[in-house]
């Protein structure tokens, strides 16, 4: 590009206008050297996070903080509910229409319990994680760090994990109830 802008200054030096218009365009073409679409995290390469237009633009940021493991003003225990109760709801239904009993009158109570076995270990995985990463030994060992989000916590993770399990049941027993009471036709 930078040839292409030389043959035009080249050509058209004796309109004032276009000079002007050639100078623009070399400082343009100059920032455009100094921009990549992928970058270090702020500038410090030593950060394991490159910072893209999609991971860096406000409409992402925007969206994370409305999840609810990010929301602000919601206690672990309402984390986990809010979590568990949209597992629940949304595991019940390729329990239902894809298990092997599917076409029988009791499916749909199968992939129920199914949907509730799975919560299950789910939850025993939550238990598992929370035991082995809030540990005494790891929390001794970082001190007492501020916490952005209050459920990383020993404490806060218990209640996570006990909102998940109540919020998941909650949400595969109301799926379960709409699917077996309310007329899709």
């Amino acid at each position: 590009m930078l040839i292409l802008v030389k043959t035009i200054k080249f050509y058209y030096n004796k309109k004032e206008r276009l000079i002007f218009k050639i100078k623009i365009l070399n400082m343009i073409l100059k920032q455009a050297d100094k921009f990549d679409v992928v970058s270090s995290f702020q500038g410090d390469p030593f950060v394991g996070h490159l910072a893209t237009p999609v991971t860096s633009s406000n409409l992402t940021k925007t969206y994370l903080s409305l999840l609810p493991a990010y929301k602000t003003g919601l206690s672990p225990l309402l984390r986990g509910i809010n979590i568990g109760f949209v597992h629940g709801y949304f595991l019940l239904g390729p329990f239902v229409q894809l298990g092997p009993l599917r076409n029988s009158e009791v499916g749909g109570f199968v992939g129920f319990v199914s949907t509730i076995s799975l919560l299950i270990i789910l939850t025993t995985c939550l238990i598992i994680y929370g035991f082995v990463t809030f540990s005494d030994s790891a929390v001794s060992k970082e001190g007492n760090k501020k916490v952005l989000v209050d459920f990383l916590t020993q404490q806060g993770w218990r209640q996570f994990t006990s909102g998940f399990i109540v919020g998941g049941f909650g949400g595969a027993s109301i799926a379960y109830v709409l699917l077996r009471f309310v007329n899709a036709s």
